[in-house]
């Protein structure tokens, strides 16, 4: 079917939900690891309670990229029942999480707030495949990067901006300080809102125009028709989605050592916080997250650059540019003790950021068939939460036993990684069609 080419305002719409998606995502990342702490957690004990991601990942992310492959409903259409149920379930969950009172009560709050927030993400992939044509999809992805990083943006500042206007404590008390609480419930608003909005706004191809209502109504066959195709889609993934896998697999865990230990790393080795009850601590996580969110600023305002850079040197020489900058980025982290030169670190994280929110995807959407969108996005996927799977139940052994708890060293180790991720898009031939600049569209 010949797409049509869809103004810039469409485009915007169709990814403005994935503002709220990462607001959430954002307020998890940066926050869970110091709530983890805050309720007696020990830094050994951060990476298996983390497990929660990549489990709820592997498992929700194909089958609802194989169910929403074959869902019409006559007015939310084919991607958007995921989108409204996950956003429901996900507002809940953030609004429970800084309530939790053990670290068990954390834990389980995250499985289900993982889980819910994989519902509405996963297909917003496949929905910018279905809609846009393959000239454009990289500007597409490009603009979910754009609100990616300004979600990211917002999220990080938002716990300091509550405690220094609005005067919220930063004391923990022995629970959640109350700047971070707040932060949580306004970002449940935030992802709901935002997701309703592109629900509103966004319209999708009727099945009929896209493939076969045949096709569609398949998941009439059951479970176990589900499994075999899910199963036989993973042993015959084409050639170049598996070389995008290898690269995924090793730029993930650089992002995940960061979310683990980033913000405690700067709260004990750069502010040299006494514990985790104290201020200062407090204080040191606000500022990690601070320039997280920098990086996210970042992220946002080079998300505009890439379909350009795309363009001149293609797709992946681009990725492995962007790659090397966040590696560089992540390894310079242990040489800094002025907080300040620590945004300087994250702007190589943020250029990596907006390549790995959009570049592999772009990569990968025009080596897939079109009727299977879905369930090779969620595969695709697979090679994200793996290896937080492995870290997670490997990476307390190694901080224990091989790194002493030093936090700034795993975020090196992270650094390596991603820069052995970015050698190996040397691998791909770029034979995507030229693409677009975000704005091109109006």
């Amino acid at each position: 079917m010949e797409k049509k080419r869809l103004q810039f305002g469409s485009i915007l719409n169709m990814c403005f939900g994935f503002f709220g998606i990462q607001f959430g995502w954002a307020l998890q990342m940066g926050n869970m690891g110091p709530i983890y702490e805050y309720l007696g957690a020990k830094p050994d004990e951060i990476p298996f309670l983390f497990l929660a991601a990549p489990l709820t990942g592997l498992i929700v992310q194909p089958i609802i990229g194989y169910m929403s492959d074959r869902t019409w409903h006559p007015i939310l259409g084919r991607r958007r029942p995921y989108f409204l149920i996950g956003a429901i379930l996900s507002s809940i969950c953030l609004c429970m999480m800084p309530n939790a009172s053990a670290v068990w009560m954390a834990a389980g709050t995250l499985w289900i707030l993982d889980s819910s927030i994989n519902i509405s993400m996963e297909p917003f992939r496949a929905f910018v495949a279905d809609k846009l044509p393959e000239e454009q999809r990289a500007q597409g992805f490009a603009m979910q990067s754009f609100f990616i990083g300004l979600g990211s943006f917002v999220a990080g500042y938002l716990p300091s901006w509550l405690a220094d206007y609005f005067d919220m404590s930063r004391e923990a008390n022995g629970g959640v300080p109350e700047n971070i609480k707040f932060s949580f419930y306004i970002g449940a608003a935030a992802f709901f809102t935002a997701v309703l909005y592109t629900i509103i706004t966004s319209k999708e191809y009727p099945p009929a125009e896209i493939t076969t209502r045949e096709k569609v109504t398949e998941s009439k066959k059951g479970f176990g028709a589900g499994f075999r195709e899910i199963m036989h889609a993973i042993g015959n993934m084409p050639a170049r989605m598996k070389k995008l896998a290898l690269i995924q697999f090793l730029t993930w865990p650089g992002l995940f050592l960061m979310w683990f230990y980033y913000s405690t790393a700067v709260a004990r080795n750069v502010f040299h916080a006494p514990d985790e009850q104290s201020e200062v601590y407090t204080m040191g996580v606000e500022f990690a997250n601070k320039t997280m969110a920098y990086y996210n600023l970042v992220t946002f305002m080079f998300a505009f650059l890439l379909p350009v850079l795309a363009r001149y040197v293609g797709r992946s020489i681009t990725h492995m540019i962007c790659l090397f900058c966040g590696g560089l980025g992540l390894l310079s982290v242990s040489f800094i003790h002025d907080p300040n030169m620590l945004y300087l670190s994250m702007t190589g994280v943020g250029i990596a950021w907006a390549s790995i929110l959009s570049m592999p995807y772009s990569m990968l959407a025009g080596a897939i068939p079109e009727e299977k969108m879905g369930i090779y996005m969620g595969i695709f996927n697979f090679f994200i939460v793996l290896p937080e799977i492995i870290a997670s139940l490997s990476f307390g052994y190694i901080m224990e036993h091989l790194l002493d708890n030093n936090r700034l060293s795993a975020v090196m180790i992270g650094g390596v990684l991603m820069l052995i991720a970015g050698l190996l898009c040397l691998r791909i031939k770029d034979q995507g069609k030229p693409v677009q600049n975000v704005q091109a569209a109006h």
